[in-house]
C-alpha cells in the first residue's frame, strides 16, 4: 500500500508537534492499522507556512501526486495541518475522493474510508471554524468600542501628524489617558499639495514623477513610493469629514462608529486595517470612528480624489503581469537602491514576451539613475541557480550559518533574569512587613514610610531590568527561529523548486529572501537572505539587457 504523509508547522521552534514528530506518529498509525509490511511512504513536509490557506508547495506537490493517483492513502497528524479553512478542507476531500483516496487524521481518529468517519470529520471542521470566527468577532466588537472614542490606538503617527498622550476625567470622575494627533504644519501643506497635484495630472503615476523630478521627498529624505502616495490620498486621517464623507466610506463596506460628532471639521481614523498574518483585511473588516484631531484638507477635495481613484482602479489592468518574473518585489537597483520594475519586450513570433528588470527611479527620470537593465530570464535564473547550489552544499552551508548564529547569539541571561526576580521577590516582602509595622505604630511612619519608598523605588528599577532582558530574550528567540527557518527552506530548495509552478516559486523564494540588488556596470547580483543573513556576491555573467548567454559562478 502507498501511504502519503503531510506534516506542516507555521513556524520552526524544534519542539512540540514538530515536523519529525508528525511524520514519525503518522507512520506509527499506518504500521498499526495497514500492517508494517509492504508499505511505500512519500512525505510531504511544509515548515513555515500557515493553515489560512493552500498555497504551499509541498502541499500543491501533493495535490498534482494525487491526481497521478501516486498514492491510496493520505495520513495527516491533525485536521489543521492540512486546512483551517472549511472551504478549502472541502475541495481537497472531495478531490481525494474523486480519485479513490483515503483521508485520515490521527488525532480526531477521523477515516474518510467510512461514511461515519467522513461526517464526524465535517462536523469537527465546522465546529472549528466556527470558533474561530467567534473569537474574530468578540475582537471586532473590542475594537469598535475603543474606535467609539476616536482615539489613536498606537504606533508611528500617519505622516503630518505627531501623537501625543492626554489626560482626561471620565464619567466617574477617574483619571485617564488617551493618545491623540496633532497636525504639524509645514507637512499637512505638503499633503495638501499632492491632493492638489493629484487632481491636476489624474494618475499616482504622474504624481511620483513630479515629485522625484522635483526632488520633493517624505521627511526622512527618501523619494515617495507609490504606496505611500497612495495611502496619503486615500486615508481620511486629513479629510474635514461630513456626512458626504461617512457615507462614502460606508458605501466601501467599512463599519462607522460615532456619526453624531461629525461637525465638517474632525477627520476619520481607520482601524483593523490590516492583519499580522494574512496581510491587510478586506473592507467589511475595517472600522471607521470620528477622530479627536480635526482634518486638513476639504471633503469636497477628498472626496473629489476618491472618486478619481476609484475610477482609475476601474481600468483595465496592463496585460503580462508580473506571473512570470519570479523576482518581482524582491530585486532592487544596487545604484540608488529603488524598486525595479518588470517591464516587457515586444512579443515574438512563437508568442513568448523577454522581461527586463528596469529601476523604477531611472523609469520616472534617467538623471535620478542610469543603472543598466537587467534581463529577467537571466537573473531569474541566476538567483534560482545559487540558491540550488547553496541547497545542494549541505554541510558548508550549515557550518557557515550556524557559525552566523553564534555569532549572534547573546549570553544566557536565564540566571541573571533569576536573580532579579527573585531580590524583587526579597524587596516586595520587605516593604510588605513594613507596611504591616506603620500600622502597628503610627509614630514609626516617618521612620519607615521613607525605607518603604526606598525599596519601592529599587523595585520600579528592577522591573525595567527585567522587561528589558526578557525583551531581548524574546526577540532573540524569534530571531533565532527564523534563522532556522532560513536554513531549513534553503535545505529543501533543490529538492521542490522543479516541481512548482512560477506562482508557487514566487512563493517560496519570499520564504528565503529579503532582496536581491542589481548592479547593471559590474553585471553583479547580490542576495540578501531574509534575517540579516548575506550572501556574498556572485557574477551574473550577462544578466544584462542584450544578452543571450547566462552563466552564474558563485564568490562565496
Amino acid at each position: 500500500m502507498k501511504i502519503a504523509i503531510y506534516s506542516r508547522k507555521s513556524k520552526f521552534t524544534g519542539k512540540g508537534e514538530s515536523i519529525e514528530n508528525q511524520i514519525e506518529m503518522c507512520r506509527d498509525y499506518a504500521e498499526k492499522h495497514c500492517g508494517p509490511s509492504d508499505l511505500e511512504y512519500t512525505i510531504y513536509e511544509d515548515e513555515g507556512f500557515s493553515g489560512g490557506n493552500v498555497d504551499r508547495p509541498r502541499f500543491q506537490q501533493m495535490l498534482q501526486d494525487a491526481k497521478s493517483k501516486k498514492f491510496d492513502v493520505l495520513i495527516c497528524y491533525r485536521l489543521d495541518r492540512v486546512s483551517r479553512n472549511i472551504a478549502d478542507f472541502s475541495s481537497l476531500i472531495e478531490e481525494l475522493q474523486s480519485h479513490g483516496i483515503s483521508f485520515v487524521s490521527i488525532r480526531e481518529q477521523f477515516d474518510t474510508s467510512t461514511p461515519l468517519g467522513r461526517a464526524m470529520m465535517f462536523i469537527a471542521s465546522v465546529f472549528a471554524q466556527l470558533e474561530r470566527e467567534t473569537i474574530a468577532e468578540r475582537v471586532r466588537d473590542n475594537m469598535l468600542e475603543l474606535a467609539k472614542t476616536g482615539r489613536w490606538l498606537g504606533g508611528p503617527a500617519p505622516f503630518g501628524f505627531e501623537s501625543e498622550r492626554v489626560n482626561y476625567l471620565d464619567e466617574e470622575y477617574k483619571e485617564r489617558s488617551l493618545v491623540k494627533l496633532n497636525p504639524i504644519a509645514d507637512e499637512m501643506q505638503q499633503i495638501e499639495f499632492i491632493y492638489d497635484k493629484y487632481l491636476e495630472l489624474g494618475s499616482i503615476h504622474q504624481v511620483q514623477k513630479f515629485l522625484i523630478q522635483n526632488n520633493i521627498t517624505t521627511k526622512t529624505g527618501t523619494f515617495y513610493s507609490k504606496h505611500v502616495i497612495s495611502d496619503i490620498l486615500r486615508n481620511p486621517v486629513y479629510a474635514k469629514a461630513d456626512n458626504a464623507v461617512f457615507k462614502y466610506l460606508q458605501g466601501k463596506g467599512i463599519a462607522m462608529a460615532g456619526q453624531d460628532r461629525i461637525n465638517s471639521k474632525r477627520a476619520i481614523l481607520l482601524y483593523n486595517k490590516v492583519d499580522k498574518k494574512s496581510g491587510k483585511n478586506d473592507f467589511n473588516e475595517w472600522i471607521g470612528a470620528v477622530a479627536k484631531h480635526e482634518g486638513y484638507i476639504s471633503s469636497e477635495k477628498w472626496l473629489k480624489v476618491q472618486y478619481q481613484m476609484d475610477k482609475n482602479s476601474m481600468k483595465l489592468p496592463r496585460s503580462g503581469t508580473s506571473e512570470i518574473a519570479l523576482l518581482s518585489g524582491l530585486i532592487r537597483c544596487a545604484k540608488c537602491g529603488a524598486p525595479m520594475n518588470v517591464t516587457y519586450g515586444p512579443k515574438k513570433k512563437d508568442g513568448t514576451v523577454k522581461h527586463y528588470y528596469t529601476c523604477n527611479l531611472k523609469f520616472i527620470s534617467k538623471e535620478k539613475c542610469q543603472n543598466t537593465n537587467a534581463n529577467g530570464a537571466n537573473t531569474d535564473n541566476a538567483v534560482v541557480g545559487k540558491l540550488i547550489k547553496l541547497s545542494e552544499s549541505k554541510d558548508a552551508l550549515l557550518a557557515e550559518l550556524h557559525a552566523l548564529k553564534s555569532e549572534k547569539k547573546l549570553p544566557d541571561k536565564a540566571n541573571v533574569l533569576d536573580e532579579l526576580k527573585s531580590k524583587k521577590e526579597r524587596l516586595i516582602a520587605e516593604i510588605n512587613n513594613l507596611v504591616g509595622e506603620v500600622s502597628k505604630s503610627a509614630a514609626a511612619s516617618k521612620y519607615i514610610l521613607p525605607q518603604i519608598e526606598a525599596r519601592d523605588q529599587e523595585v520600579k528599577k528592577l522591573d525595567e531590568e527585567i522587561t528589558k532582558l526578557e525583551k531581548e530574550k524574546e526577540e532573540k528567540e524569534k530571531e533565532t527561529e527564523g534563522f532556522e527557518l532560513v536554513v531549513n527552506n534553503i535545505l529543501n530548495f533543490a529538492g521542490i523548486i522543479d516541481n512548482l509552478s512560477n506562482r508557487e516559486k514566487k512563493t517560496y523564494l519570499r520564504t528565503i529572501i529579503d532582496k536581491v540588488f542589481w548592479d547593471g556596470d559590474s553585471e553583479e547580483l547580490a542576495i540578501k537572505l531574509l534575517n540579516n543573513i548575506d550572501v556574498s556576491q556572485f557574477r551574473s555573467g550577462s544578466s544584462r539587457s542584450g544578452n543571450k548567454n547566462h552563466t552564474a559562478t558563485g564568490l562565496l
